[in-house]
């Protein structure tokens, strides 16, 4: 019975060439869509479940709100993890990463190459048997026990040495304070689906004495892994007694209040933490090592995946019902001759069924040719393994099955359930003409395809408001040199080198990184008890020539004015944030450094965007610096002329 059903359906498809290529293609292009995103969606809910038993680990991130300004961070202080390990039940193991430097680069040097290189992280001895990054050369258990050793990546073991198996036991200097460690072992990249991803590491006991062992000092990602047993609210429950116990400490020696004061005027220092998977999707927290994605994103792609398989299978089902009603005389005679309606239903399904085979066949080699371009649309890493995984395999049989029974239902259901009289006097012609379902499946159709068509326009409406929004600065043709720290007493020397060159219309050293705010602290109106939290950065006397911000009153740091390292200059937020009716030469109480230091307000620049423009500009204070690790250069012309005059063609920056 199958051999019969698949000989008729064959001969239908090619009785109707046409016909059967329409509704083919229509099936490619929808099938192969949903196989992308699927992919896509697949690689999104992936993230950190490589590693073994990644159900039992938790990443540590801080909440805090000071005068009513919230922040959220995934960075922790040194101590807090050993501190949960000790004294929280069911703690078993931490493990402490912490980024060499944000942006400027990690200096690295073998004999005569000497190179700026990112993902350098210092971390702790535990870090191979913490985590189930593969090792390829050395103990997982002894690579970063000792002080003075790094772990290199087999791309970076191949930059430096003529093989990476020629890389162990080599000296390496690193840093600006110039340490030589060395090669202890060779690691393979991290996944794709990594939410941080390093190109080496050093053990952090080389550079444990250089950091603030204090309860406050947040600049590390902490990892603990606990007990299956151990519940999530256990564990925070008992990271607000740590803080009580030694955040308080400290916070009643830097603001003069107790942590019970400092909880009853509305502040709040938490520490929480979540589960290692969820950093990707789920986290939230805008200062993460490496960018995050969102689980809203995860929800559209799934759902634009699903209406377009829906739009693909509405238009198959309406052409094959279209197509069906020219064989209903065959529907009518079977049932005269005495088939069942089961046989007939099969019929039609087999059809549907050998349609769709025959598309997902041509939907998976779309898939394809089209993974590269789609992995250039979403800067993702994806593989033609991917392709072949068992879950993809499954995801298509399954959708083989969903879009045989689904395009195939209604001419199969509907054609089959009329009497063999009804069909030969056409009345299931005159009914399949007549309004009904298939009216409402084209409605529904087209109100699909109308959604997608707004939801594009929106998209690309919110992208030109974001491309052409007035951010308060010009980003345009600004040049970023970092790691010029490394220049010592040569960096005024280098700035009026830099100034000389053709195309260079300013330059100013600065130690933020835009777009962003590197460094958030309390700064207090003097005289005042209440707290404010605000993005504090250093520039020198060009910053407003470099970056074009609108000074609205008072003045900008000048060199005329010897004693502007004790003055600063904010923006309007800031203005609104203390309450200044007159803000020039207010007062402020800088406690960012070593001890409290007063500072004059000597200029109001107008609100600049320095973070997504989803969130409000935040209060910023401006101070002066001669030097600072960034030279951002205002050019024209040719960037990649401008780069090679700036930095010449050896450069390590």
């Amino acid at each position: 019975m199958f051999k019969n059903y698949l000989k008729v359906a064959v001969r239908n498809i090619l009785k109707h060439k046409f016909f059967s290529i329409i509704n083919i293609v229509g099936l490619v292009i929808g099938m192969a869509c949903c196989l992308l995103i699927f992919i896509y969606v697949q690689d999104e809910l992936s993230y950190d479940r490589f590693h073994k038993n990644y159900q039992n680990i938790y990443r540590l991130a801080l909440h805090g709100k000071i005068s009513g300004q919230e922040v959220l961070t995934s960075t922790t202080c040194l101590p807090l993890g050993q501190a949960m390990v000790t004294e929280i039940p069911g703690v078993e193991e931490c493990v402490r990463l912490i980024h060499t430097s944000s942006s400027s680069g990690y200096a690295v040097r073998y004999e005569d190459k000497s190179f700026l290189e990112e993902k350098v992280f210092f971390t702790d001895s535990n870090f191979f048997s913490f985590f189930n990054f593969n090792l390829r050369k050395g103990d997982p258990k002894s690579v970063l026990r000792e002080p003075n050793s790094i772990v290199l990546t087999e791309a970076l073991a191949l930059k430096y040495f003529a093989s990476a198996d020629n890389a162990i036991g080599k000296t390496l200097i690193v840093g600006n304070d110039k340490k030589a460690v060395k090669v202890t072992g060779i690691a393979e990249e991290a996944p794709s689906n990594s939410h941080f991803h390093f190109n080496a590491l050093v053990s952090f006991s080389t550079v444990e004495k250089d950091y603030f062992p204090g309860w406050t000092g947040n600049s590390f990602q902490t990892y603990v892994r606990t007990t299956p047993a151990t519940l999530v609210k256990d564990i925070n429950a008992k990271l607000e007694d740590l803080v009580t116990k030694y955040v308080g400490k400290e916070i009643e020696q830097g603001l003069g209040i107790n942590i019970q004061e400092f909880r009853k005027q509305g502040g709040i220092y938490s520490y929480y933490i979540y589960p290692l998977a969820d950093s990707h999707l789920r986290a939230g927290l805008p200062d993460d090592v490496e960018p995050s994605s969102s689980m809203q994103y995860v929800y559209i792609f799934s759902g634009v995946g699903l209406f377009i398989l829906l739009i693909a299978c509405i238009n198959f089902m309406n052409l094959s019902t279209a197509k069906s009603a020219g064989r209903a005389k065959e529907v009518g005679l079977r049932k005269t001759l005495g088939s069942q309606r089961r046989q007939m239903i099969g019929q039609f399904l087999s059809e549907s069924f050998i349609y769709s085979l025959v598309a997902i066949v041509l939907a998976v080699t779309l898939s394809y040719l089209i993974l590269p371009y789609f992995n250039l649309l979403t800067g993702k890493q994806l593989t033609l393994a991917a392709l072949r995984s068992p879950v993809f395999v499954g995801a298509t049989t399954g959708l083989l099955i969903v879009v045989g029974l689904l395009a195939g239902s209604y001419p199969a259901f509907y054609m089959t359930s009329f009497s063999a009289v009804e069909v030969l006097k056409g009345k299931v012609r005159a009914g399949m003409r007549s309004k009904g379902v298939r009216s409402s499946l084209v409605v529904f159709q087209f109100a699909i395809s109308t959604f997608l068509i707004i939801a594009t326009v929106v998209v690309y409406q919110q992208l030109s408001f974001m491309q052409t929004k007035n951010l308060g600065l010009d980003k345009q043709n600004v040049l970023t040199i970092t790691g010029t720290k490394r220049l010592g007493t040569n960096l005024n020397a280098f700035k009026i080198a830099v100034l000389g060159l053709p195309g260079i219309k300013s330059a100013s050293f600065t130690n933020n990184n835009f777009p962003g705010m590197d460094n958030t602290t309390v700064v207090r109106e003097k005289g005042q008890a209440v707290d404010h939290l605000v993005g504090l950065y250093y520039a020198d006397w060009d910053h407003l020539d470099v970056m074009k911000m609108t000074l609205k009153e008072g003045r900008f740091f000048s060199r005329e004015f010897k004693t502007d390292s004790t003055v600063a200059v904010i923006n309007e937020a800031a203005v609104r944030e203390y309450g200044f009716q007159n803000p020039v030469n207010s007062v402020l109480t800088d406690f960012s450094g070593d001890k409290p230091q007063d500072i004059k307000v000597v200029g109001v620049v107008k609100d600049f965007n320095f973070e997504t423009l989803k969130e409000k500009v935040r209060p910023v204070v401006i101070r002066l610096t001669p030097d600072a690790r960034r030279l951002m250069v205002r050019y024209s012309g040719d960037p990649r002329d401008v780069e090679a005059d700036v930095l010449g063609d050896d450069h390590p920056f």
